[in-house]
């Protein structure tokens, strides 16, 4: 029951500094005129930016609260707290960056935390496999591997769509998951065989590896069409991938049966509020677009 506490307060700070990271880093964008964006120098001038600074700080804690969350609880537990990261975001926002919050918005992130709730309390996840033995790896990547690059295949001839950006949410959803899978059997091993082990382990370069390829695949996904398009896919599919690895390849435990009722109710309430919010204008603003959904 502590480390269940222990994960969930972890996983929480975790989103919570990716939400700050991403206000902080978008208020300092604003510092630097548009017409350098595309410039070398850009990197210097945000480095000159304390605000920049203390967002790509929040990043780094990010990643050691996820790591500690990873560490002690279950993956298909804490991998599905980040859809949280959004309406955090949001949240934060509003207050760093001057801009209200409709209405609509508020309802939406009430859907998002209700049915995040809702579904995580049906599903009642239990620890499995510390670390999965390396056949079970083998299977996972070459299945994730292979549905992101279907995914991207089917993206890449199509002009910027709605279903290019939601197939490439979708591939960055699996990168997401796939690298958290990869961080919490490291952090198995740093738990075992400490820095020595943790830094000759393949699952450590290999979630370093999933986490780049993850913000590349996000990248596009944003360049790709509305965010009405990308964000559900990527809120939804990070949380349902994680929950199938966790149970897959960690053999974590969830309830079945009837309970898949409210489990399914929770999941769609978290879908129907990731659409709704995908549509707030500071979702746009935090993202760095101005398309019209």
């Amino acid at each position: 029951m502590q480390t269940t506490v222990l994960a969930v307060l972890f996983a929480l700070l975790a989103a919570g500094s990716n939400a700050l990271a991403t206000v902080l880093q978008r208020y300092a964008a604003r510092a630097v005129p548009l017409s350098m964006g595309f410039r070398p120098s850009l990197i210097i001038e945000l480095l000159h930016q304390p605000v920049w600074l203390g967002g790509f700080g929040a990043v780094i804690a990010a990643a050691c609260f996820q790591a500690l969350a990873l560490l002690n609880g279950e993956l298909s537990l804490v991998q599905p707290l980040f859809v949280l990261e959004l309406p955090f975001a949001l949240l934060l926002g509003g207050l760093v960056l001057g801009r209200r919050m409709p209405r609509r918005g508020w309802a939406a992130v009430a859907c998002v935390v209700v049915g995040l709730g809702v579904a995580l309390w049906a599903a009642a996840p239990s620890p499995g496999t510390a670390s999965p033995p390396t056949h079970r790896w083998i299977a996972v990547l070459v299945c994730c591997v292979a549905a992101v690059a279907v995914l991207v295949a089917v993206a890449l001839p199509r002009p910027e769509s709605g279903l290019r950006a939601a197939c490439f949410g979708a591939a960055a959803a699996i990168g997401y998951a796939l690298t958290a899978a990869l961080m919490k059997d490291a952090t198995q091993v740093w738990s075992h065989y400490g820095p020595g082990g943790f830094f000759t382990a393949w699952q450590t370069y290999g979630f370093a590896a999933a986490g780049v390829g993850a913000v590349f695949l996000l990248e596009n996904a944003m360049q790709s069409g509305p965010l009405v398009a990308s964000q559900p896919a990527l809120t939804l599919g990070d949380a349902l991938v994680s929950l199938s690895l966790g149970v897959t390849l960690f053999h974590e435990d969830v309830r079945s049966g009837w309970w898949l009722l409210p489990e399914v109710a929770g999941a769609l309430l978290v879908l129907c509020g990731a659409v709704v919010l995908a549509r707030v204008p500071l979702t746009r603003t935090l993202a760095g677009r101005s398309d019209t959904p």
